[in-house]
Parts: C-alpha cells; sequence; structure tokens
C-alpha cells in the first residue's frame, strides 16, 4: 500500500496499521481502558483476537509467535496492573531480541499525575526494558506513532515496542496518514571489512563460528550452512539458539549453554578465532563472559552497532544483516588448513550427545530419545527455564531450523503459552512444550487458552514436587540446608481434564511412548505428566553427588 489519508479514530488507526502490516493475530486479556481498540478489531475480520487467562501468558503467545514467524508479536493490555502482569514477557523479547509491540492502556489524560485508578507512568515503567516507549497524547499521531513502532521493532536488533494509550484518545477521530509498510533494512558488511576477516583467517588454526539468534531473524540459515561448508568451519549455537544450523551436519560442534559437554568446553577452549555472527554473546553462550581469552581473535558480525564492543572488543567489527554478512563472506579467497579439526570436533560433539539409552538411563533422558525418533523432524520444541531442559539441550538434535523456541531470558512460565503461539504461527507442524512442575503452575490457566482456541499442542509436565534448579544451587553453596524449594503435590493430569485437554500420567519411558502416540493421533490439546522424581537433579549430577563434593 501507498501513502494514503483517512479520517478514522485513534483506535481504528492503530487496527489500520495493523492490517497493513500482515498482522493475523493478537494476544490480550481485555480491559476497560482500551475498549475502543477491542471494537475496532471486532470489526477487522482479518486479525483474530486470543484472549488469554493472565497478561503474562498473553506476552508469552506473542513472543514465541514472533518467534516462530518473524513477525512483530502483538499483545494488548490494561494499565498499571495488565501492563505489570506482562512485563516479564517485554523482558524476555527484549533480552532475546524478538520484533513485539505492546498496547497498553493508560488512564484519562485529565487524570494522569493524580494517581489515577491503577495509574502507572507506563513509558517509565518499560523504558529500560524494551526499545521504545512511549505514550500518545494527540489522536491525529496514531498512524505514525504505529508506523515508527513497526520500524524500531524490526529494524536493527529485533525487540519490544511499548505504547501507552490514554482512553480519552482512542475515541477520537482526526486525519490519518498511512505511510508504505515497513521494509527491515539489511546492511552489507564493505568490501575492506570482508577483505580484513579474509586477513584474520589467513592466519588461523583453528576457527569457529558461533551462530545466534540474528541468523535466524536474518532467514540466514542456509547461508550459515553454505558459508561454513566452502571454508570447513565447525559452527557452535548460542544459548537456545540450536536449531540455527543441523545438529547432524558434519560440521556443527554444539550448543553454547548450561551444563555444557567437556567435547563443547574443549572446543572454544582451543579455538583461535572466534566468528560471532547474529551473537550479543550473552552471560551463558559465553560462560561468564569467559570465552574469549586475549589469545583469540574475534570477529564480531551483529545487524546492531550497540552490539559490537558491549562485551569483547572485536579484533573485526561488523554492522550487518547476518544472511547480506555471511554471503558477502562467501566471496573470500581461502584455503582451509584446519579440515581435520573442524571433523573431530563434530566427532567430539556427536559421542557427548549420543542418545544411546539403556534401561538404566534416568527418564528424562529416555524422554529425549522416544522424542528424536517418534516426532516428524519438522516438530517444534519449546521450552521453560528449568534442569530438566539440560536433557534437551544436551541430547536432542534439532535438524532443521524453526523447530526450537525457548527463553534466552530464563523466564519460568514460558514454554507452554509460547507453544501455542508457535502452534499459532505454525498450525500444521508438530508443537510440543516441555516444563517443570514449578515453571508449569506459573501459567498453568493458559491450557484452557489452547482448549477454547482448540491449539493442539502436547505440554510434558517433568514433574519432580520441588524447583529443582534452585534446589541445585542450594546443595552447591549450602548442602543439606534445603528452604523454600519444595512443592506441594498438585494433580496435572486432573488439571489438564477440567480445562478440557488430554492428560496422560506416566513414570516409565514405556508409558510415555504410549501416551505420545495417543496425544499425536488426538491432535488436541493434551498434557503429559511425568513423574522424575527429587534425586537426578541436574544432567550430571543427582543430589548425594553434590553433598559428597560438598564435603570433600
Amino acid at each position: 500500500m501507498g501513502k494514503e489519508i483517512k479520517n478514522m479514530t485513534a483506535a481504528q488507526a492503530i487496527i489500520e496499521n495493523l492490517k497493513r502490516e500482515h498482522i493475523e493475530k493478537v494476544f490480550c486479556v481485555p480491559g476497560e481502558s482500551y475498549l475502543p481498540v477491542l471494537d475496532a478489531l471486532h470489526d477487522e475480520s482479518s486479525i483474530q483476537v486470543i484472549s488469554t487467562r493472565h497478561e503474562g501468558g498473553a506476552s508469552f503467545m506473542a513472543e514465541g509467535y514472533a518467534k516462530s514467524n518473524k513477525k512483530p508479536g502483538i499483545v494488548l493490555a490494561t494499565r498499571g496492573v495488565g501492563a505489570a502482569n506482562l512485563s516479564i514477557g517485554v523482558h524476555t523479547a527484549y533480552q532475546d531480541s524478538t520484533p513485539m509491540i505492546v498496547l497498553l492502556g493508560q488512564v484519562h489524560s485529565k487524570f494522569r499525575g493524580r494517581e489515577g485508578f491503577q495509574e502507572v507512568d507506563l513509558d517509565q515503567f518499560f523504558q529500560p526494558i524494551s526499545k521504545w516507549a512511549v505514550e500518545v497524547t494527540h489522536p491525529e499521531r496514531m498512524a505514525e506513532i504505529m508506523q515508527r513502532a513497526f520500524r524500531v521493532a524490526t529494524s536493527g536488533r529485533p525487540g519490544p515496542v511499548v505504547i501507552s494509550l490514554p482512553e480519552d484518545v482512542l475515541p477520537v477521530e482526526a486525519e490519518m496518514m498511512f505511510s508504505p509498510t515497513v521494509d527491515r533494512p539489511t546492511p552489507v558488511p564493505s568490501i575492506q571489512e570482508v577483505e580484513r576477516v579474509e586477513e584474520v583467517l589467513e592466519q588461523a588454526k583453528k576457527p569457529l563460528i558461533i551462530a545466534g539468534g540474528g541468523v535466524k531473524s536474518a532467514g540466514g540459515e542456509e547461508s550459515l550452512v553454505s558459508f561454513a561448508e566452502k571454508y570447513s568451519l565447525p559452527v557452535m549455537a548460542s544459548f537456545r539458539r540450536q536449531d540455527v544450523f543441523p545438529n547432524d551436519h558434519k560440521l556443527y560442534a554444539g550448543h553454547f549453554g548450561l551444563g555444557m559437554h567437556a567435547a563443547e568446553k574443549q572446543t572454544i577452549q582451543e579455538a583461535d578465532v572466534v566468528i560471532a555472527v547474529g551473537s550479543r554473546l550473552s552471560e551463558v553462550t559465553t560462560q561468564d563472559y569467559s570465552i574469549i581469552t586475549p589469545d583469540k581473535k574475534l570477529i564480531h558480525i551483529d545487524i546492531s552497532y550497540d552490539t559490537l564492543g558491549k562485551v569483547f572488543v572485536p579484533d573485526v567489527g561488523i554492522v550487518a544483516d547476518a544472511k547480506e554478512a555471511l554471503e558477502a563472506m562467501k566471496g573470500i579467497d581461502l584455503i582451509p588448513s584446519w579440515t581435520d579439526w573442524a571433523t573431530s570436533r563434530h566427532e567430539a560433539f556427536k559421542e557427548a550427545a549420543a542418545l544411546d539409552v539403556t534401561e538404566d538411563d534416568v527418564i528424562n533422558k529416555r524422554i529425549i530419545s522416544i522424542l528424536e525418533k517418534t516426532l516428524p523432524g519438522d516438530a517444534l520444541l519449546t521450552t521453560d527455564a528449568g534442569n530438566f531442559a539440560g536433557w534437551l539441550h544436551s541430547f536432542y538434535p534439532f535438524k532443521e531450523k524453526d523447530t526450537f523456541v525457548g527463553p534466552t531470558s530464563g523466564a519460568m512460565g514460558y514454554g507452554m503459552p509460547a507453544a501455542i503461539g508457535a502452534k499459532l504461527a505454525f498450525p500444521h507442524k508438530t508443537v510440543v512444550s516441555l516444563s517443570g512442575d514449578g515453571g508449569f503452575m506459573m501459567t498453568a490457566q493458559e491450557l484452557e487458552t489452547a482448549v477454547r482456541y482448540d491449539v493442539p499442542i502436547i505440554s510434558l509436565v517433568f514433574n519432580n514436587d520441588m524447583y529443582g534448579t534452585i534446589r541445585m544451587h542450594q546443595e552447591m553453596h549450602y548442602p543439606e540446608k534445603v528452604v523454600g524449594t519444595d512443592l506441594g503435590k498438585v494433580s496435572f493430569v486432573d488439571m489438564a481434564k477440567s480445562f478440557g485437554a488430554e492428560g496422560y500420567f506416566v513414570e516409565t519411558a514405556e508409558e510415555f511412548q504410549t501416551a505420545l502416540d495417543a496425544a499425536m493421533a488426538q491432535n488436541k490439546p493434551a498434557l503429559i505428566e511425568i513423574i522424575t522424581g527429587k534425586e537426578q537433579i541436574s544432567v550430571g549430577s543427582t543430589i548425594t553427588d553434590i553433598r559428597d563434593r560438598a564435603k570433600d
């Protein structure tokens, strides 16, 4: 669409912008402060409103939806209370570089500053965890601000934009000017920058690519594969970006995450040149900012100039779209001398991540093996934060792009709502969420949302009646002094059934296989409760192991 001037209310202008940007889903908890927006949505048949049980669930759904289809997730809520509830999803979008637009009802302008009902200075509240936070004070600027919101959310490093909407502004009619839809800028490296990369790689003996979410945002997965193949460069995925590169590829060397395999640590220790593409080099990816040591050269490529030098000063820093940079670097004139090293790193990873299970293996690992054998190759998995996810990160092979959605922010309660968002983005994919019992209960009510909108996700709940990750850290630092981490008994199966979902209770791997087959065949929202026990608290340790180490 070109430029166009229309007379309409500010609320209608919001929906007109959504329509022009081809938005098909919005997520919300309804509120009286933005009723004109809901009314305008009612009159727009091309946009589906997903009404959730809690604003935190709505924001996680929008974030998971956006991660999956690469378009901004749209979430709406009311004033201070609704805004505070959804703030965790905004923080997740901020840390995970996910495009999101948050539309928040606000108190009447003439009540501002009087501590009106549910009043919060929303633009100030969200400023530290958003790319842009703004309050609309003039109705005629609504179309302009909405278009800018889409540009800010999707340009450079993607992220959330928060717009505060005073209730008296929304119903006012004004002349609105609508401009063409936003095209995401895709800057390319200069010739000199590519030549500098070539110079550094010519001196390398053991180079390594760290591939991050910027590659996914740019749709650069195939470009990453062809670039790595051309120069025999081993690739490791940054934290919770495992599907950025096929895990069964001969050049895949592992994943930077919590509880890394020794083989993965050895790879980064031996590397002499690191090419970080589309990664902000987060705390977890860099193992507490420790992996880029002075003996290593760093080539850092990111679409945001703010990212370069924020954590490590690069030897070569390039502001560029990840896909464009990878394509440009395929013109480098280089004969690799490190093919044997690259091969050895993949073999070391493959041995460490082998899924050859026996009846003696802990149920968590056996379940990952069953998922790998049973799910379609393009199945999409989401996860909460928690130790249960260690088995997924350590052993599940992500072989295709767009098959994993997880919170690099470490947000609990994320997995199941994000699965709903991902399934709405990819309705033909099998979508499975993995959660611990602690995290699942934080947004458990959204399973009813899945039932109400007929979104057939499969939710796995690993139940050990405790906050397992925190219990592990308690035992490491204060062994045998357990406080606050034990949880009560909950029947997740009964809860699921009360919502109208299918429910399955399993205690063995064999029972899980039967339940998974049934859940996939039903094509309805389903929950599988898996009893795991407390002792095997992580992939590498039991509680007894941790206590014994503390005694030593």
